[in-house]
């Protein structure tokens, strides 16, 4: 498929619905790569209730499925060069990055899934270490370790960041090299003989494309809708909690306990979380932090895994939205079926931030060239919603 802007005018090309990470990642690599100045639509320049200012913002590479693996690989790649690579004005954004590691736990119920993990992970080049229990005591005598039958380590290339760093940098660089984020809410989109041409915003304003794409992040889906495709992309809050505690937990990765709650260092203290009690619905409010899932759920879970937590304090806590792809949990990214010039790139149910770089880095190849040139996206594309076919990942958090 050839590129579909050759003849297109410069700021009536790319026309990008959503200035979160993928979006701005996206107009970057459009501008840096291609030589195309996308005009961005986000309705909230805050960024009060974006996904990826609200993510805690780690990044592993301990998937189940190779494309997943890839992709954190790549945007590893990027997020370690990022000084350079988005530098403004001689300032070079810090995005805090710290290669812990995250630490996978497995009961006896859970090892086989663990050690067929690793045997994907191993094949796509991953640096991560199986270890029995015993093992793991003795890399981490802090943690109890009685009743697990062995974890996995990343030895290098997984740890977390300043996700909002990330954000404004791609931002900032974006506008830098020409592109235009113009805060909007976009209400309409229209379109003809499997083309979109334009979107219309509740202003009023109306913005021509040659391309379109959707890259709202948990609310993509009424966007997708206007294109007649159903997007199964939903707002999923998630809270994280920020704790003190007097112990010491020397070389602590990011832990990730059987029961399903986690937690990782964080300045002079620690974050963490875990699933929702019971229904999971959609658009809970932010600002209904459930501190009970902490006192019921959270907090026994890590005091039995690391006793010295049996004493701490909670010192604050956030919610911020999952984009979740309800079919199977992984990202949605490529062209919409039935369309020629529409492109979606969301659903990513907690990785996105991870693995924006590479997500965004194929969206701008796909749109400008007309096909992936660096790593192929074809299995987040679409159309496997459509058919029914979903990516099954099984190391889901």
């Amino acid at each position: 498929m050839a590129g579909i802007l050759e003849s297109a005018a410069r700021h009536d090309g790319v026309l990008i619905v959503g200035g979160g990470v993928i979006g701005a990642a996206t107009a970057y690599f459009l501008a840096a790569r291609h030589g195309l100045r996308a005009t961005v639509i986000e309705r909230d320049p805050t960024y009060r209730r974006a996904s990826s200012a609200l993510s805690a913002s780690s990044i592993r590479q301990q998937f189940s499925t190779a494309i997943n693996i890839r992709l954190s690989q790549a945007s590893l790649a990027f997020y370690q060069g990022i000084g350079e690579a988005l530098e403004v004005d001689g300032v070079r954004p810090d995005i805090g990055l710290v290669e812990r590691g995250y630490l996978f736990l497995a009961t006896a119920a859970g090892i086989d899934t663990l050690r067929a993990n690793h045997d994907v992970q191993r094949g796509c080049g991953v640096n991560a270490r199986l270890m029995d229990a015993a093992q793991l005591k003795a890399r981490l005598p802090w943690l109890a370790t009685d009743d697990l039958a062995g974890a996995s380590l990343g030895e290098s290339g997984e740890g977390w960041f300043d996700g909002y760093g990330v954000l404004q940098a791609f931002r900032r660089k974006a506008i830098d090299l020409g592109a235009r984020f113009v805060a909007a809410e976009v209400d309409g989109i229209d379109g003809s003989a499997q083309r979109a041409r334009a979107v219309r915003c509740t202003d009023g304003r109306s913005f021509a494309c040659a391309a379109l794409l959707v890259a709202a992040g948990a609310w993509s889906a009424p966007l997708a809708a206007r294109l007649g495709f159903d997007l199964p992309v939903r707002a999923r809050k998630r809270d994280v909690f920020v704790f003190s505690s007097d112990a010491q937990l020397p070389a602590c990765p990011l832990v990730i306990d059987p029961s399903g709650a986690w937690f990782r260092p964080e300045g002079r203290g620690f974050i963490g979380g875990g699933p929702p009690r019971g229904d999971d619905p959609d658009d809970a409010p932010l600002e209904a932090v459930d501190h009970g899932l902490f006192d019921e759920v959270i907090w026994p879970a890590l005091a039995h895994r690391v006793p010295a937590f049996e004493a701490l304090r909670v010192t604050s806590a956030w919610a911020g939205y999952y984009e979740y792809n309800t079919f199977d949990q992984n990202g949605v990214v490529g062209p919409l079926p039935g369309w020629d010039n529409a492109f979606v790139g969301c659903g990513f149910s907690g990785h996105g931030i991870q693995q924006a770089p590479a997500v965004a880095r194929a969206l701008a190849e796909r749109i400008a060239l007309g096909r992936y040139a660096t790593l192929d996206l074809a299995p987040l594309d679409p159309l496997r919603l459509a058919e029914g076919r979903p990516l099954i990942e099984r190391n889901v958090i």
